[in-house]
């Protein structure tokens, strides 16, 4: 049966069939371009598109969802809506969907399905939602002290799930970890939801064996991960937030405590950059606590930093000098690739940009200055994004020591690299720097530093 069952039920009352009478996928593509040229729309469709329809994702233009509904009611001989065909907006969806940590993990695996495709579907209650404190709270006590007996069965679907199924789905979220890394989330966010929704959650949903079942999930988590970091850097914080609560569900059905624990991590980094520096501390305090005694030196010092950048913007310099101090001991204690895979990109020029932001943040300008120097000193520019942050925070650095001329000279230098990035963090960091900027009134230095910003993406004059 098609996930989309309404769809393919029309498709067969409507005569949409292949020569060997299933439903034909082609004839009706065909017949959605037709309608989409006779309403001068500059689109063709292929059975690709079908497939995808009849697998329950809904298209995101509402010009495809009329065709489709207008190529059906053509051969049907009376109006069709798009709530008949399955293409309805999400209108029940409930508003906590994906805040809850599901006891069950069929219920989670419904729980984060659903979510990639109500994002699919653009359901604005979900989408434009907000984060929920109480959320934060709830998942990583949950995750501190809850017990479950991992997923042992393995149900009667025809989709067997083995080793080389994984390794496709770590080696796709690979890749868009690089897209990621170079081109901001907002660059292919869609594109790994799509691959999410159409082919992970196939697997989820098929059978395998307790040991295929225990790396499927923590694979699952890991590609989940990335898309709420993905959707947190586009600025979709609501969404990104439930993003992170079903990897760390995924990741604990998986048995990977180190996992979890970083995503933990990622929801402290999350809750810093919105300004719930407490809760980010304690985000980052849990998930050193849930890993004690198991985690890598690395992972351990990671976990210091978020906590260091939390009590930096609550401008705590004994409790942040702490966490950065333990952080050192933690990082000059680990081994070069031992561990996690995921946080490989954790290194010398990585943690000098963490101190940079720590300090900057201090209000410790000449020693902010001097780490993000060093940290772009020793980039190799995989991370494009990373190397953004850096430059802001060392143009900001400038700014905060007098150094006006500098500062500026940095700053149209991350500006450059930011017209490469699609990232509403990007954003951010650039208004920071507009605010410190305009306490310097109107200098020629100021204004020829606007006119010139002024022709790239981010700087807009006026926000």
């Amino acid at each position: 049966m098609a996930a989309n069952e309404r769809l393919a039920s029309l498709m067969r009352e409507a005569g949409f069939l292949a020569p060997d009478g299933s439903i034909g996928r082609k004839v009706l593509a065909r017949a959605v371009t037709r309608e989409a040229h006779s309403r001068g729309i500059d689109r063709s469709y292929n059975h690709t598109y079908v497939k995808r329809w009849l697998d329950g994702v809904v298209p995101r233009d509402q010009r495809t969802r009329e065709c489709v509904a207008a190529a059906l009611a053509t051969r049907l001989g009376r109006g069709v809506t798009p709530e008949e065909i399955g293409f309805g907006r999400g209108e029940s969806v409930s508003a906590d969907l994906g805040l809850r940590y599901e006891e069950e993990v069929s219920k989670g695996i419904e729980a984060v399905t659903r979510l990639w495709q109500v994002d699919l579907e653009e359901v604005r209650g979900i989408v434009d939602a907000g984060t929920n404190s109480a959320a934060w709270n709830e998942v990583s006590l949950n995750w501190l002290v809850g017990h479950r007996s991992p997923w042992r069965g393995s149900s009667a679907s025809p989709t067997k799930v083995g080793s080389a199924d994984i390794e496709r789905l770590r080696s796709t979220t690979d890749l868009f970890a690089r897209m990621d890394n170079q081109y901001g989330g907002g660059h292919a966010r869609r594109s790994l939801i799509e691959f999410l929704r159409n082919d992970v959650s196939s697997l989820l949903k098929g059978s395998y064996t307790m040991e295929s079942g225990r790396q499927l999930f923590s694979a699952a988590a890991e590609s989940t991960l990335l898309a709420a970091w993905m959707s947190y850097d586009a600025g979709v914080h609501g969404l990104a937030q439930r993003y992170f609560i079903q990897a760390l569900r995924l990741a604990e059905e998986g048995e990977d405590r180190w996992l979890a624990g970083s995503v933990l991590d990622a929801m402290s980094h999350q809750a810093t950059f919105l300004g719930r520096f407490k809760e980010a501390a304690n985000l980052a305090r849990a998930a050193r606590m849930g890993t004690s005694g198991t985690a890598t030196p690395t992972l351990t010092a990671h976990f210091h930093m978020m906590e260091a950048r939390a009590f930096a913007r609550l401008g705590d310099a004994s409790a942040c000098d702490s966490a950065m101090s333990a952080a050192v001991t933690e990082f000059e204690r680990r081994i070069p690739g031992e561990g996690p895979d995921f946080l490989d990109y954790f290194d010398d020029a990585e943690l000098a940009a963490e101190f940079g932001h720590c300090n900057r943040d201090l209000g410790r300008a000449v020693d902010a200055s001097t780490y993000a120097t060093q940290s772009l000193g020793e980039a190799n520019g995989e991370y494009l994004r990373s190397d953004f942050f850096a430059t802001m925070v060392l143009a900001d650095a400038f700014l905060d020591q007098g150094e006006a001329e500098r500062a500026c000279e940095v700053a149209l230098r991350a500006l450059d690299i930011g017209e490469r990035l699609k990232s509403a963090r990007c954003g951010v960091y650039v208004a920071e720097f507009r605010q410190r900027l305009d306490k310097l009134g109107d200098s020629p230095v100021v204004r020829d530093f606007k006119e010139q910003a002024a022709e790239t993406s981010l700087w807009t004059p006026g926000q």
